[in-house]
């Protein structure tokens, strides 16, 4: 299998050598995304809910680009420069994903790209395209 590299303008441009996502057969890697807002390259906020949102938001992006959604994720890595504020990240995570829930880590950080407070990676399994 080739893998596919996945782009789109929807979400964050690469800021290093990185792809968005890569795709092989019917799983996909996600990179990890910080709340950048995709038009202006910019961190949305210094509200650690509206990063955590943009976050997803930018994750949702590539999963459409990729031919899957957040619903598809089966892993997920939650890095998080304070740990003290997982409990903001369920529950914004509780408005963009419905159960079953994929796999999940959360791991406290000492710094991100750019100030970002949250930054968040994943796995998706999408349908087959055979």
């Amino acid at each position: 299998m080739s893998k596919v590299i996945i782009r789109t303008d929807a979400a964050p441009a690469a800021i290093g050598t990185y792809s968005q996502a890569v795709k092989i057969g019917t799983t996909v890697y996600l990179s990890g995304q910080i709340p950048l807002v995709p038009d202006t390259m910019q961190i949305i906020s210094d509200d650690f809910s509206e990063q955590a949102s943009q976050v997803f938001k930018n994750l949702q992006a590539v999963c459409d680009a990729a031919g899957g959604s957040l619903n598809d994720m089966v892993k997920v890595n939650i890095f998080l420069t304070d740990l003290s504020k997982f409990a903001m990240v369920n529950e914004v995570m509780s408005q963009y994903f419905q159960e079953p829930y994929p796999a999940r880590a959360a791991i406290e950080v000492s710094a991100l790209p750019r100030g970002a407070q949250i930054e968040i990676d994943g796995v998706m399994e999408v349908p087959s395209t055979y």
